[in-house]
């Protein structure tokens, strides 16, 4: 299959996608006026909504954090998807079959049909497993779930199933569902033996593993009998649905949390994330059966959205930039090279890592059941910086009191701060070791600056932030920005009219007179508005419209909007309209316009008059004449329009 999906299909997916129903699985939307909902918006905190949808456009936009777009980017934001993998998931939601163009580099190992059917496959089994739960066989593993007190809506809530100990238990029920051996062995639900094929899960307890959107890719299975000689944990092997490198259990719970807070709880295993969710910590996931590595973080930044170079400073607040990544580790010698490792993959990271260690050595899943939910909160809330327990648990390894052993630990240590991407940090933590060991600052400062050099430390961002300096919190939709723009205050009535002339105009093209494709390029005085206005231009004006929806009028804007332009342009096609009567928006829209016009009609005039006071009708008497009959034809120009505009 070739990796770009064919332009005119993606638009189909774009109007096929009811941008109400997409968002309103998400968000509870209420009406806000003619053709517009509103909700609380699910990418930051909020108490009044200021998340507004406006389908005839397809379009949403939040006028408190300034996110916006179509359908297809609020699935991608809210699910953490690329584009292509957005489009994909609303295809499959509005029954569209995508074609491919063709030398895009292959994008599945499977067509589409079959990939649904093993997805299919793997719902069907999840079904059956959370069924077994509860029949007589299963005590082992409700016993399980009970010592560490979940309860049968708990396991509901998580899905949590169990395999029956037969060999062909689930091969039966799913080929009498009307899957093939064939299928089921490349959903790596069933194994192949030397006597055929058999269940690869029996006698356990199962967690079905979801990918992003919800759907069940794999299982996670725990051994419960004394007789299973197999390993504790046994998951899905890989398949074109289960890569481990890339699944996280219990990302299609957190993730809108994770999108929200920017925040994500890293912890070790499934009842450990089921006992972090019912504690109150919504972020938090796992991964399944391998350590969290390079593409995991991809998946993570998605969600936070911490992509920007200049991400993961630390903030006044107390927060940072890029939002962030808490590790739950034991404070054992595995826990401590497992935060090793994370430490190695935060260069990945646009964001502030950090760690939380229970001094017991208690897991969540543990202290949940010792000491209650506010444990856990308690145990993520004292979280400390991944640097400082990689440095100190490096230090504790050497003798402190001799000589020697501070040396060493100064060599072992050095490198770990040097690798730390923010300079300012990095000075920060240099200073602290030079403390933690009882040595001269420029002794240790030296030795991170060489250390520094042996890696060859690229520089970021961050890099360029005074040592010692603190970030102020931005201000999320604050005023005065506007997509890289400078917005004046809305009191500026010449501003407040433009702003709502291009309101109009995107949202009800065919309301617009045709009068508005008259203006020049000097007619907007606000620059962020004249710029939507030249994207408006170059998309061919309204007379451009014709039969064609306000959907595509206002992706086609989009399309000719350069950079900021277009956030601009999502953001006034969805602003709610000042008139809010379905019979008077017609005549709203016009007189907006002739608002306008007339302004610029009359700034003409003025300019004319300037220029019939400086003309001499005597020594030039056909300018004269010229400038004369220019300015009578716009004072025609005006009294017709306000004319017309009076008999609307």
């Amino acid at each position: 299959m070739a990796g770009l999906i064919k332009r005119e299909d993606v638009d189909a997916v774009r109007e096929r996608a009811r941008i109400e129903e997409i968002v309103g699985s998400y968000v509870t939307l209420k009406p806000a006026g003619v053709g517009s909902q509103k909700g609380l918006c699910p990418f930051h905190d909020e108490r009044t909504p200021s998340f507004h949808v406006r389908p005839q456009v397809g379009r949403w936009h939040c006028f408190g954090c300034g996110e916006g777009g179509d359908v297809i980017s609020f699935v991608q934001k809210v699910d953490g998807l690329g584009f292509t993998e957005a489009v994909e998931y609303l295809a499959g939601r509005v029954g569209i079959t995508l074609r491919y163009e063709e030398g895009g580099g292959a994008r599945r190992g499977e067509e589409p049909g079959r990939r649904q059917r093993l997805v299919e496959a793997n719902r069907t089994a999840a079904q059956y497993f959370a069924e077994q739960l509860f029949m007589p066989a299963a005590a082992p593993g409700r016993e399980f779930l009970a010592q560490r007190s979940f309860d049968r809506t708990v396991a509901e809530q998580f899905g949590v199933g169990f395999a029956p100990q037969g060999w062909s238990s689930l091969l039966t029920h799913l080929r009498g569902r009307g899957f093939t051996e064939a299928e089921l062995l490349a959903a790596g639900l069933v194994s192949q033996g030397n006597r055929g094929v058999y269940d690869r899960f029996r006698g356990r307890l199962v967690w079905p593993i979801r990918d992003v959107t919800g759907e069940v890719i794999g299982f996670g299975a725990r051994r419960l009998l004394e007789e299973d000689q197999g390993p504790k944990y046994l998951n899905t092997p890989e398949t074109t649905l289960y890569k481990k490198s890339q699944v996280l259990y219990g990302l299609d719970l957190a993730k809108r949390e994770i999108a929200r807070t920017k925040r994500v709880v890293v912890v070790e295993g499934y009842t450990d994330v089921m006992a972090a969710h019912l504690s109150g910590v919504g972020q938090a996931i796992a991964t399944c059966g391998t350590a969290f590595g390079s593409d995991h973080v991809r998946v993570v930044r998605r969600l936070v959205g911490d992509t920007s170079s200049s991400a993961g400073v630390q903030l006044a607040g107390g927060g940072s930039t890029g939002g962030e990544i808490i590790f739950t580790f034991d404070g054992d010698a595995a826990g401590q090279k497992a935060a090793l490792r994370a430490f190695n993959e935060d260069q990945r990271f646009y964001a502030q890592t950090f760690v939380a260690v229970e001094p017991h050595g208690m897991d969540p899943c543990d202290l949940r059941l010792a000491h209650g939910p506010e444990a856990v909160q308690a145990l993520i809330d004292a979280r400390e910086p991944l640097f400082e327990f990689v440095v100190r648990s490096t230090l504790r390894a050497h003798d402190l009191a001799h000589a020697e052993g501070r040396i060493a630990a100064l060599r072992a240590s050095a490198p770990v701060v040097a690798g730390i991407r923010d300079r300012a940090l990095r000075s920060e933590y240099a200073r602290q070791l030079a403390g933690w060991l009882g040595m001269e600052a420029d002794v240790v400062r030296r030795a991170v600056l060489s250390a520094e050099r042996a890696q060859g430390q690229p520089r970021h961002a961050a890099d360029d932030v005074p040592a010692g300096a603190v970030v102020a919190d931005p201000v999320p939709g604050g005023p005065g920005a506007s997509g890289g723009f400078t917005v004046p205050d809305r009191r500026d009535p010449v501003a407040r009219l433009e702003r709502q002339v291009l309101e109009a105009v995107l949202q009800h093209p065919a309301a617009t007179p045709d009068v508005f494709d008259e203006l020049g390029s000097d007619a907007f005085s606000v620059p962020a508005w004249r710029a939507v206005h030249e994207a408006i231009r170059a998309a061919g004006g309204v007379r451009s419209v014709g039969a064609v929806d306000p959907a595509r009028w206002v992706a086609a804007v989009v399309e000719e909007s350069a950079g900021p332009v277009a956030g601009l342009v999502g953001e006034l096609a969805v602003s709610p309209l000042p008139e809010d009567r379905e019979s008077a928006v017609g005549d709203y829209v016009r007189g907006v316009v002739h608002a306008l016009v007339d302004m610029q009609v009359t700034r003409r005039i003025a300019d004319q008059r300037s220029a019939l006071q400086r003309t001499d009708a005597e020594r030039d008497p056909e300018a004269y004449q010229q400038v004369f009959a220019e300015l009578l034809r716009l004072e025609q120009q005006r009294r017709l329009l306000r004319e017309a505009s009076m008999g609307q």
